[in-house]
């Protein structure tokens, strides 16, 4: 009879499969490196973390951090939650994840199935905010009698496991002959520990990290963005800049659309982070195409896909909430920012951005808006608008009227004194989706922008009129 002791035996020893429909688009297939997808939703819990949920719990148990009945807390975007609830369940601990409210529904009702707890933070404040899900586990170990934090982002158990377990997998798989090592990065666990190990083999081996647009491992400027999963706003102490060869960063639109791929394409029901992996491992095969032609064909990339796609139905895999968040278009050609500003008609001798002066009296700005026929300004600190380094500030009809309600002697002051935050930027070389997406997730007006200059406003109306005019054109 053959059969595990647990579920825990049954974590790693993942399969490779070759991707070979997914890289059509790479040329003749003689020409290509071999590219292969190391398969971590094979897992139990479905993801690469299921590799150090049991380590960590197991160090905490002989450090005596974590004692018989005690409660496991940790900050996480699922998936470690997944691995670290497995092992709780057979060991009769108590479980409580934090969770950023980005998350997927189906990763907290997993969480839930297993019996765990779960707290939901908000996604878009600094790591140090006493609102952060960073913070709020942190205090949560720390009132709980008999918690404990593993922490996957300082405990070197995470780089670790990967040194033991992923790096060996992949060199034994591949008989030695992996060339490239490409993974999308979160806590830097993986592609450090795996990285150690396959470099310690071969130095010569090359490690690619896939980083999200908006995450600082990468160098980016820390902003939101919808992957989950993969990317900090921080830098991990799980994560070893030195094992990293180079970076590739990869937009949300980018990683949703391969995931997407993978799935109908390949038949590998993919994850956000497994799109990510997968746009780096295609742009590093190109590198390699290019820059060495005749050894192309002798490479092996191998790429982490480090979960599945069943925890993305109700996001990734919903096409109205891919459209919603400007991640897909409508079906048909893709319409421009830019063919919108063409399209619309203002009447008479409107220019097409009208800019009020921080200088300027409210009440002359004002009158700018009645003479116009429009409801937002942005406001420059220069003689002209044409350049979005001086634009400084806005002023909406709304504000303004707000603002004279509660003080009418606020029609005498200057519009610098009491104008509001600049307007968010849309490029016009930016599908409708996008600009779509950020109308409807808080913005009431755009400043399109083109090489650094405001081209015009784009309002939630102006959407509206053009969908209205051209109900068969998409966004």
């Amino acid at each position: 009879m053959e059969y595990a002791g647990s579920i825990l035996d049954l974590v790693g020893n993942t399969p490779l499969v070759r991707l070979s429909r997914v890289t059509r688009e790479l040329g003749p297939v003689e020409r290509q490196p071999l590219i292969l997808a190391k398969l971590e939703t094979m897992n139990p819990g479905g993801s690469v973390k299921d590799r150090i949920g049991l380590p960590m719990i197991e160090a905490a148990e002989r450090a005596g951090l974590l004692k018989p009945g005690g409660t496991i807390i940790e900050p996480t975007s699922g998936n470690t939650g997944h691995g670290l609830a497995i092992a709780a369940v057979l060991k009769g601990y108590r479980c409580i994840f934090v969770m950023a409210d980005k998350q997927s529904a189906e990763k907290q009702q997993l969480l839930r199935a297993y019996g765990a707890e779960v707290v939901l933070c908000p996604t878009n404040v600094d790591p140090d905010s006493p609102e952060s899900y960073y913070s709020v586990a942190a205090r949560l170990a720390r009132d709980i009698p008999g918690a404990f934090k593993p922490d996957q982002y300082w405990n070197q158990e995470n780089p670790d496991a990967h040194e033991a377990t992923t790096g060996p997998e992949l060199w034994r798989q591949t008989d030695g002959r992996i060339s490239h090592l490409v993974a999308s990065v979160g806590t830097g666990g993986t592609i450090t520990g795996a990285a150690r190990y396959l470099k310690r083999q071969n130095p010569s081996v090359v490690v690619v990290g896939a980083d999200p647009e908006g995450s600082v491992l990468s160098g980016d400027t820390a902003r939101p963005y919808l992957t989950e999963g993969v990317g900090e706003d921080f830098l991990p102490g799980t994560y070893d800049a030195s094992t990293v060869d180079r970076w590739v960063r990869v937009s949300d639109r980018d990683a949703f659309a391969a995931a997407r791929r993978l799935t109908r394409e390949e038949g590998i029901l993919a994850g956000e982070s497994c799109g990510t992996a997968l746009v780096a491992t295609l742009a590093e095969a190109r590198r390699i195409m290019a820059d060495d032609p005749d050894h192309a064909p002798d490479r092996v990339i191998v790429t982490i896909l480090p979960d599945g796609g069943r925890s993305y139905l109700s996001k990734l895999y919903n096409d109205e909430w891919m459209r919603v968040n400007g991640l897909m278009d409508r079906p048909g050609a893709v319409t421009r920012v830019s063919e919108l500003l063409a399209d619309r008609h203002h009447g008479g001798d409107r220019p097409d951005l009208v800019v009020a002066r921080t200088t300027q009296r409210v009440g002359e700005a004002i009158a700018t808006l009645q003479d116009f026929g429009i409801s937002q300004m942005p406001v420059s600190e220069a003689a002209s608008g044409d350049d979005l380094a001086s634009i400084v500030g806005a002023i909406s009809e709304k504000g303004l009227l707000d603002r004279a309600f509660r003080d009418p002697e606020a029609v005498e002051r200057t519009v610098g004194e009491i104008m509001d935050r600049p307007l968010p930027t849309v490029a016009v070389e930016a599908s409708l989706a996008e600009a779509f997406a950020q109308l409807t997730g808080g913005a009431a007006a755009l400043l399109a922008i083109r090489d650094g200059r405001p081209m015009g406003i784009v309002t939630r109306l102006d959407v509206l009129e053009y969908l209205t005019h051209h109900p068969s054109d998409p966004s």
